[in-house]
């Protein structure tokens, strides 16, 4: 049975104006629950992260400015939402979902988590409505506990994972994968251990034909023993900040593909959401479904 991180504070509630990225999450729960591709007893509900895994990956003053909303104001607009106590406590929360679902990924191939894929959280601040990086903190927590020997992010949000790059820089066991528009944000892109920008326009064939030509030979050359993917739905030709004009279609094909890959070379698979910000919501949300269609489809 699929299991999916989800809880009710991801249902956050912000002042107007903030509102409208939020309102996926508790969507795509409900969306699920409707058409019959899940029931309740799929969803989980994560307790908030040890700060001990927060840690190592995040600056001791860093987590303490966000704990204690002692944030700078220019931090607080590079992150593009109020930092309040329900914020943070949500943050801990979805980490611990992403932490979480690198155990049931071991027994049942794949986990997934309704939120997550902060991508744009580094060591030392958030920006681009991220604090804590859950795929970081869950691969530290994995390094560690001496769970896995080497860990491939593959990050196909549009917008490259530039915290995560900076975050694993030195560390030779997390490969950094990125596939993003050249044209948006962030401006300034950080150095992943691989990365591939798009023109803006760029839609399905060549977007596809990439990640064939490309995620089967990482994986073999890399040698992983866990994937965290963050399928950002972002690069449809619909979204108002991504810049690709990939096909819903063509976003489904990019998720089939990544999980085909985690099944043949028998890797456990975790899944963050990632961005979306077409204006219609309808958009966002069956995209994001998608995803967990295919996941319960493929492995179930």
């Amino acid at each position: 049975m699929l299991q999916i991180a989800f809880s009710p504070v991801y249902r956050l509630k912000l002042p107007e104006g903030h509102r409208f990225p939020m309102l996926k999450y508790e969507l795509i729960h409900e969306q699920l629950l409707y058409e019959g591709t899940c029931t309740e007893a799929n969803f989980f509900a994560p307790a908030p992260v040890d700060d001990r895994w927060v840690l190592g990956v995040h600056t001791a003053s860093y987590v303490q400015a966000l704990q204690t909303l002692i944030v700078p104001p220019a931090m607080v607009r590079r992150i593009g939402f109020p930092v309040t106590p329900e914020l943070i406590e949500r943050e801990w929360i979805i980490t611990q979902g992403t932490i979480d679902g690198t155990h049931i990924a071991r027994t049942d191939g794949i986990a997934m988590n309704v939120a997550g894929g902060t991508h744009h959280a580094f060591p030392d601040r958030g920006e681009g409505f991220c604090m804590l990086n859950d795929v970081g903190v869950a691969a530290h927590y994995l390094l560690e506990t001496s769970q896995s020997r080497k860990i491939l992010v593959i990050d196909l949000d549009v917008h490259q994972g530039n915290g995560t790059a900076v975050m694993f820089q030195k560390e030779p066991r997390v490969v950094t994968f990125s596939m993003h528009g050249r044209d948006n944000y962030p401006l300034k892109k950080e150095q992943s251990d691989l990365d591939i920008d798009f023109p803006t326009g760029t839609s399905d064939e060549v977007y596809l034909n990439t990640l064939y030509n490309t995620l089967p030979g990482l994986i073999q050359r890399e040698q992983p023993d866990f994937l965290f993917y963050v399928s950002g739905v972002d690069i449809l030709a619909s979204d108002r900040l991504g810049k690709l004009s990939v096909s819903r279609e063509g976003c489904k094909e990019r998720d089939r593909f990544v999980f085909e890959q985690a099944q043949r070379n028998n890797l456990p698979i975790v899944v963050s959401m990632g961005g979306g910000y077409s204006p219609r919501l309808t958009d966002i949300v069956e995209a994001h479904c998608n995803t967990f269609r295919l996941a319960s489809d493929m492995f179930f």
